[in-house]
């Protein structure tokens, strides 16, 4: 019996070594919400299944259920736009990708919306500051979004999409059928002129030009729920400690020195002053953070000269704007009541 089994195994120990290799990518790829282990800020799928617009018949698009208010518009039905071309976009304001996203969706919405094309934001927080409607309504006005927008702070229209990503599109036929999605950022040209395909307008000419993000480091997130690349030398208490910064900090990782307190979505300074350091590939730096009232921090990356940034409203904040490649940040908190939630690079 023995003897059976081990010629079995060798015959066709590879094939099952493939296949077991396949299960492990699909997962990766699948298994996607907006966590360290996705493709920047907002899980970003690396392949579309229609990378030249064309189009498959993927179902009726769900209603919109659970919206917990409109903006921009009076609440709105799939079954009531029917005879449009609709584009719901998934986004939240504090994603990186959903901002780099929204100058295209936008301006998508003032060219097109005169020939039936309606586009629907569909914002589903991360954190629980984003399910403010004061904060998304101060985050249209800054991004100029004109179309609707419908607050999915309980995930429901999320759900009924089976959606997984920030930003996500998905574009929506005349008679009311998802035809054609795109997931993270990128293909602006392709979902472009999917959306004038069903319009019934030509086809443009690609541009050629992509944005690129040359970041390495992945998105680092600071709440004990999700926090993977604090440095090694330190650990996270959901009490206040006092932190001393270590001599070295690997690559991805950062350190804290000062009196903080760890929750589930973020990092708090209790006394101040404190220091957040992180070492990181990427061209830029942004920071979810907050403050209880309006505090000067201190950006100094590498040797070069450091930039103040005023930081308040829970929000994006962007302390580092240079070239690609290795860099260390250090960052000065003057007072306390400061809250940092993640760190995302481009």
């Amino acid at each position: 019996m023995f003897k059976c089994l081990n010629v079995y195994m060798k015959k066709y120990l590879p094939y099952i070594l493939i296949v077991i290799a396949l299960l492990i990518a699909g997962g990766f790829y699948l298994d996607k919400t907006r966590t360290e282990d996705t493709v920047g800020l907002g899980a970003a799928k690396p392949a579309d299944k229609n990378p030249d617009a064309e189009f498959e018949d993927i179902g009726p698009a769900p209603e919109f259920v659970g919206i917990n208010s409109w903006l921009n518009s009076e609440a709105l039905t799939m079954k009531s736009l029917k005879g449009k071309v609709v584009l719901i976009d998934f986004w939240t304001y504090t994603c990186i990708n959903c901002v780099r996203t929204l100058p295209f969706v936008t301006s998508w919405y003032e060219k097109y919306k005169d020939d039936g094309l309606v586009i629907v934001g569909v914002h589903t927080p991360e954190f629980a500051f984003e399910k403010d409607k004061s904060n998304v309504e101060m985050a249209i006005k800054r991004h100029g979004i004109t179309y609707p927008v419908a607050q999915d702070n309980d995930y429901k229209t999320w759900g009924a999409y089976n959606n997984r990503y920030w930003p996500a599109e998905y574009l929506v036929n005349k008679e009311g059928h998802i035809v054609y999605t795109h997931f993270g950022e990128g293909n602006y040209d392709v979902t472009e002129n999917a959306i004038r395909k069903l319009l019934g307008l030509n086809e443009m000419q690609s541009s050629g030009q992509e944005p690129t993000n040359q970041a390495q480091t992945p998105e680092i997130y600071f709440g004990l729920s999700r926090l993977k690349y604090l440095s090694s030398g330190q650990k996270a208490k959901d009490q206040p400690y006092e932190y001393v910064m270590p001599n070295r900090l690997d690559l991805h990782s950062f350190a804290l020195e000062g009196t903080w307190q760890y929750d589930d979505e973020k990092a708090v300074l209790i006394t101040g002053p404190g220091k957040i350091k992180l070492h990181f590939s990427a061209a830029k730096v942004h920071m979810v953070a907050a403050s209880n009232k309006a505090v000067s921090v201190t950006a100094k990356t590498d040797n070069q000269a450091p930039v103040v940034v005023q930081i308040k409203d829970s929000d994006l904040y962007t302390l580092f704007d240079g070239t690609a490649g290795e860099h260390t940040i250090e960052i000065t908190i003057p007072e306390a009541g400061f809250e940092a939630f993640t760190f995302t690079f481009g």
